[in-house]
């Protein structure tokens, strides 16, 4: 039986959010409350697994923003 294509949850207003790719059409979305616990996180998996962690922001009910992962680190 497949697997359905659509996520089993919906993001949360106001929480950070990265994703970790693993293998074709698959991956790993983590969230994390605050700014620097999301920071932090995402530093350790991007030194694991390189280029297939991606840095997504914070949601705000429509759209991610603060979605420049460079850009908030050099604040």
């Amino acid at each position: 039986m497949s697997r359905p294509k659509t996520k089993s949850f919906t993001y949360g207003k106001g929480i950070y959010y990265f994703t970790i790719k693993s293998g074709h059409g698959s991956g790993i979305t983590i969230k994390r409350t605050t700014l620097q616990k999301a920071m932090d996180a995402f530093k350790t998996y991007q030194r694991t697994h390189g280029s297939s962690a991606e840095w997504l922001g914070k949601w705000d009910g429509k759209k991610f923003v603060e979605d420049n992962f460079e850009k908030l680190q050099s604040k």
